[in-house]
């Protein structure tokens, strides 16, 4: 790694540990379990953190370990269900607060480095460079317009920084996609910083129009796309759709790519009535399904 053990000490106090405690009856925690732990910067004095949705989704007890040890009770105050970050904050003030530059100066081939928590007071630092800024699709109903991809693995729990040699915090480390190559894709912070004043104020962001949502994980095959799993009780659930359905169309449109698939799914709002076409036993069969909201389905639960 490039670099310095003077830079990553300088930057480690503002990287935190989280550990998350969800209700059972949660409906996150049949793919995602009770009790997570994750990685968040501190990205305002004032106690505000940067992490990923999925570590905190549903929590009932969310604690924070700041770099000395010191364990500090957080509450969400935003959530992007469509991008994946949340914000969190903890009552406390003067805290160091990572930097943070958008990844538009950001080419393939720089230099950047990930750190993360596996564990309280157990930080970790892994480097490597950019190798692309792009598209990226998630078989969970999700597609980036531009993420950070680069050869710095997660080190620990996702959530965690990735940062320039300059030391600016330039994307929030989601994945590792170790399954391929030895990779990550980071969220850029401009996500963030583009909606900081709605996120704080409304939860959400409230400027972008809602998508529906089935409640599918979806791979693509040479035939279409197939749904290989299902959200308990999700709307796609609800209303007929099966595992190995292959959907072909939606409202008699081919889809015959996932990218397809979600843009024309989200042409439809929740509470929306949405058509699909779907190979099933040899048979082509129709699937009228309603759209659901996903921020709505996994909201807090007391």
């Amino acid at each position: 790694m490039d670099a310095s053990v003077e830079l990553v000490k300088r930057l480690l106090p503002s990287v935190v540990y989280i550990h998350t405690e969800i209700p059972a009856s949660h409906p996150s925690t049949a793919h995602l379990g009770d009790e997570r732990m994750g990685t968040g910067t501190i990205i305002d004095p004032a106690g505000l953190i940067l992490t990923v949705n999925y570590t905190v989704m549903g929590g009932r007890t969310i604690e924070v370990m700041l770099d000395r040890g010191r364990v500090q009770k957080a509450e969400i105050v935003a959530q992007d269900f469509d991008v994946g970050l949340a914000v969190l904050r903890i009552k406390r003030q003067g805290l160091p607060a990572a930097q943070l530059m958008r990844s538009d100066a950001l080419r393939p081939g720089a230099p950047v480095f990930a750190t993360a928590a596996m564990g309280p007071r157990v930080p970790r630092v892994a480097g490597g460079i950019v190798t692309s800024l792009g598209e990226y699709e998630g078989y969970w109903e999700y597609m980036l317009e531009r993420g950070i991809m680069s050869t710095a693995p997660n080190p620990g729990f996702g959530g965690g920084p990735m940062f320039t040699l300059g030391g600016r915090m330039v994307g929030v480390v989601s994945l590792n996609l170790n399954e391929i190559t030895r990779s990550s894709m980071a969220i850029p912070v401009e996500f963030f910083q583009g909606h900081r004043d709605e996120l704080l104020r409304y939860g959400r962001i409230v400027s972008r129009p809602q998508r529906a949502w089935l409640g599918m994980f979806a791979h693509p095959l040479e035939e279409g796309i197939i749904v290989a799993g299902l959200v308990p009780n999700g709307p796609g659930a609800r209303s007929g759709m099966q595992e190995g359905d292959v959907i072909v169309g939606l409202d008699s449109r081919e889809v015959p790519t996932r990218k397809e698939l979600y843009l024309t799914l989200w042409r439809h709002a929740p509470g929306e009535k949405i058509s699909l076409e779907v190979l099933r036993d040899n048979e082509l069969r129709v699937v009228n399904v309603v759209g659901g909201n996903r921020a709505e389905f996994f909201k807090q639960t007391s």
